[in-house]
């Protein structure tokens, strides 16, 4: 059953399959080429029957090898053909059943929350400095020019939303939602001379942020707190999420919008930066739920706007981001990859196959499937921000000239 679907599904790129029993299937006609070798009899039937479950599961036990190429190559070649199995009517019902019991799945109380955190962002420090840039920024970079590093473009990245908050003078009161290790919140507190509070659920990037604040001299001006965005009291100028949303839960939308509004100043500017998906609304992965990012969901755009203007908020700016998180992926896998001894060395083979396995999925994701970012620039009055977006431009043009950035390479197609 497995064969007769790839015979049918593998149009672009040609994959070669080992079974069993030993014998070889080559699947599609040219283009990327990989192999993979199935071990134990059950293998093909069950990932044929849950495959966005159990092929990341089957690699992950060994299970399933790749015989030649890497699981990226692999997974470059399915997804890459995903275009057309998308639109038919067995991807349809189990996109409709997902979204039916995706409650269960998204609870995401304050208690659960933190758990959830913890799942994923509690895991070694050492582990994140194998493949993240130096400042720890684990959201998507901006290649804003051509042949720019990883760490030029987490730079590139906290400029652009730094210009979109509009600090145009000194002493704002920022809040970041899911401040991470800190790296975005102590910019804004040394560059634009921000007051910020930065709150995350994660005891790992608490601790790492108060101690880098500390040790910059900025512990004045940018503080962190372990605390759910639904208990913050105050009143901010400005308000910051970058890839936090996606933990949110959909059935939390209006909770979180409601309580941005209730926290932003009458002339504040809000900025949410997240992983969205450009094909309507639908439900997490299996295998990324059970393994990556328990109660995560990366929502459609309809979804976000439907809670915005439900909870009295204007969208005065909105960006879609595409193909940038591809770039940050590869980039991450690769330096993952040359680092796998270590990673080994603080967990185990497994746990390298499935990060391997969850960094090049969505790597592919980005690249051949539904998966975007959203930037979306929020206010409570039409006149909070200028009318046209020069100001943003010019923005990030003068902190590149403040920090001695070469002026913007010849621009990228994505």
């Amino acid at each position: 059953m497995l064969g007769r679907f790839l015979s049918d599904f593998v149009r672009e790129g040609r994959l070669t399959v080992i079974w069993p029993d030993g014998r070889r299937n080559v699947y599609g006609k040219g283009g990327k080429q990989a192999a993979l070798r199935f071990h134990g009899r059950l293998t093909p039937w069950q990932i044929w029957r849950r495959p966005e479950l159990v092929l990341g599961e089957a690699y992950m036990d060994g299970r399933v090898t790749v015989e030649r190429g890497t699981i990226a190559d692999v997974l470059e070649i399915l997804l890459s053909n995903f275009s057309q199995y998308r639109h038919g009517n067995v991807y349809r019902l189990r996109r409709a059943i997902r979204i039916l019991f995706r409650r269960f799945s998204q609870l995401n109380r304050i208690s659960r929350a933190r758990k959830n955190v913890a799942h994923h962002y509690d895991l070694s420090g050492k582990l994140y400095d194998l493949f993240l840039d130096a400042d720890r920024q684990y959201s998507c970079a901006y290649f804003s020019g051509s042949k720019m590093t990883l760490e030029d473009a987490q730079m590139a990245k906290k400029r652009h939303i730094a210009a979109k908050l509009r600090l145009d003078r000194p002493g704002l009161k920022v809040l970041d939602i899911g401040s991470g290790w800190g790296g975005l919140a102590l910019d804004l507190a040394r560059r634009d001379e921000a007051d910020v509070l930065g709150v995350t659920l994660s005891t790992e990037q608490l601790a790492m942020a108060n101690e880098r604040a500390d040790a910059a001299g900025l512990a004045q001006r940018c503080r962190f707190a372990l605390q759910d965005y639904r208990q913050v009291q105050g009143t901010f100028d400005r308000i910051v999420s970058v890839g936090m949303f996606e933990h949110v839960g959909a059935h939390y939308y209006d909770a979180f919008f409601t309580r941005v509004r209730e926290l932003l100043a009458p002339d504040g500017v809000a900025l949410l930066h997240t992983i969205g998906r450009a094909d309507g609304p639908s439900a997490t992965n299996p295998w990324i739920a059970k393994y990556i990012f328990p109660g995560g969901y990366t929502p459609a755009l309809s979804e976000v706007m439907r809670s915005i203007e439900r909870c009295g908020l204007f969208a005065a700016d909105i960006e879609i981001l595409r193909l940038h998180y591809a770039e940050t992926l590869r980039e991450w896998r690769k330096r993952f990859c040359r680092n796998w001894d270590k990673a080994a060395a603080l967990y185990d083979e497994r746990f390298c196959r499935m990060w391997e396995f969850y960094l090049a999925s969505s790597e592919m994701t980005f690249r051949y499937g539904n998966q975007v970012v959203f930037q979306i620039q929020l206010a409570k009055r039409v006149d909070t921000v200028p009318m046209t977006r020069d100001y943003m431009i010019d923005a990030e043009r003068a902190t590149r000239s403040r920090n001695g950035v070469p002026g913007r390479r010849k621009s990228q197609a994505a």
